[in-house]
């Protein structure tokens, strides 16, 4: 199903033109146009999924499967010195297109690309009420 004012839709679909790297009936690869760095791209399905929440197991799971397949690629035509796949759900987390997608982005080594955080602390507390939780 597409979402009709969806962007990541249209351009899955072909409607919007994009410098894309791989197409199949599932998936479309793209550049992404506001790289994080050389390279950067982002792994659309054709089918509308809000984000990670909304997605079919099966479907993540060949989203991933693209994505060991894309950056095995790209890592020999970029020459790369590693990757960061990220993928954002819902706004709080970075997410701004709410069309599931993963980012794939191609690390240079002093790239300066700022991805991280701060380490804090898993405390006794917290760790044993979110095991009980998860029960």
């Amino acid at each position: 199903m597409k979402e009709r004012e969806c962007i990541f839709c249209k351009i899955a679909a072909g409607e919007i033109p994009s410098a894309t790297l791989h197409e199949d009936d599932e998936f479309r690869v793209i550049l992404d146009l506001g790289p994080a760095s050389k390279g950067h791209a982002l792994i659309l399905p054709k089918e509308h999924f809000r984000n990670l929440y909304d997605i079919d197991g099966e479907t993540a799971a060949r989203a991933m499967k693209l994505a060991k397949k894309m950056i095995t690629k790209m890592t020999d035509v970029l020459g790369c010195d590693g990757y960061n796949i990220v993928q954002n759900n819902e706004t709080c987390a970075g997410q701004t297109v709410f069309h599931f997608h993963i980012h794939l982005i191609p690390r240079y080594e002093g790239d300066q690309v700022g991805l991280g955080w701060q380490s804090g602390e898993l405390t006794e507390e917290v760790k044993n009420e979110i095991l009980k939780k998860m029960k």
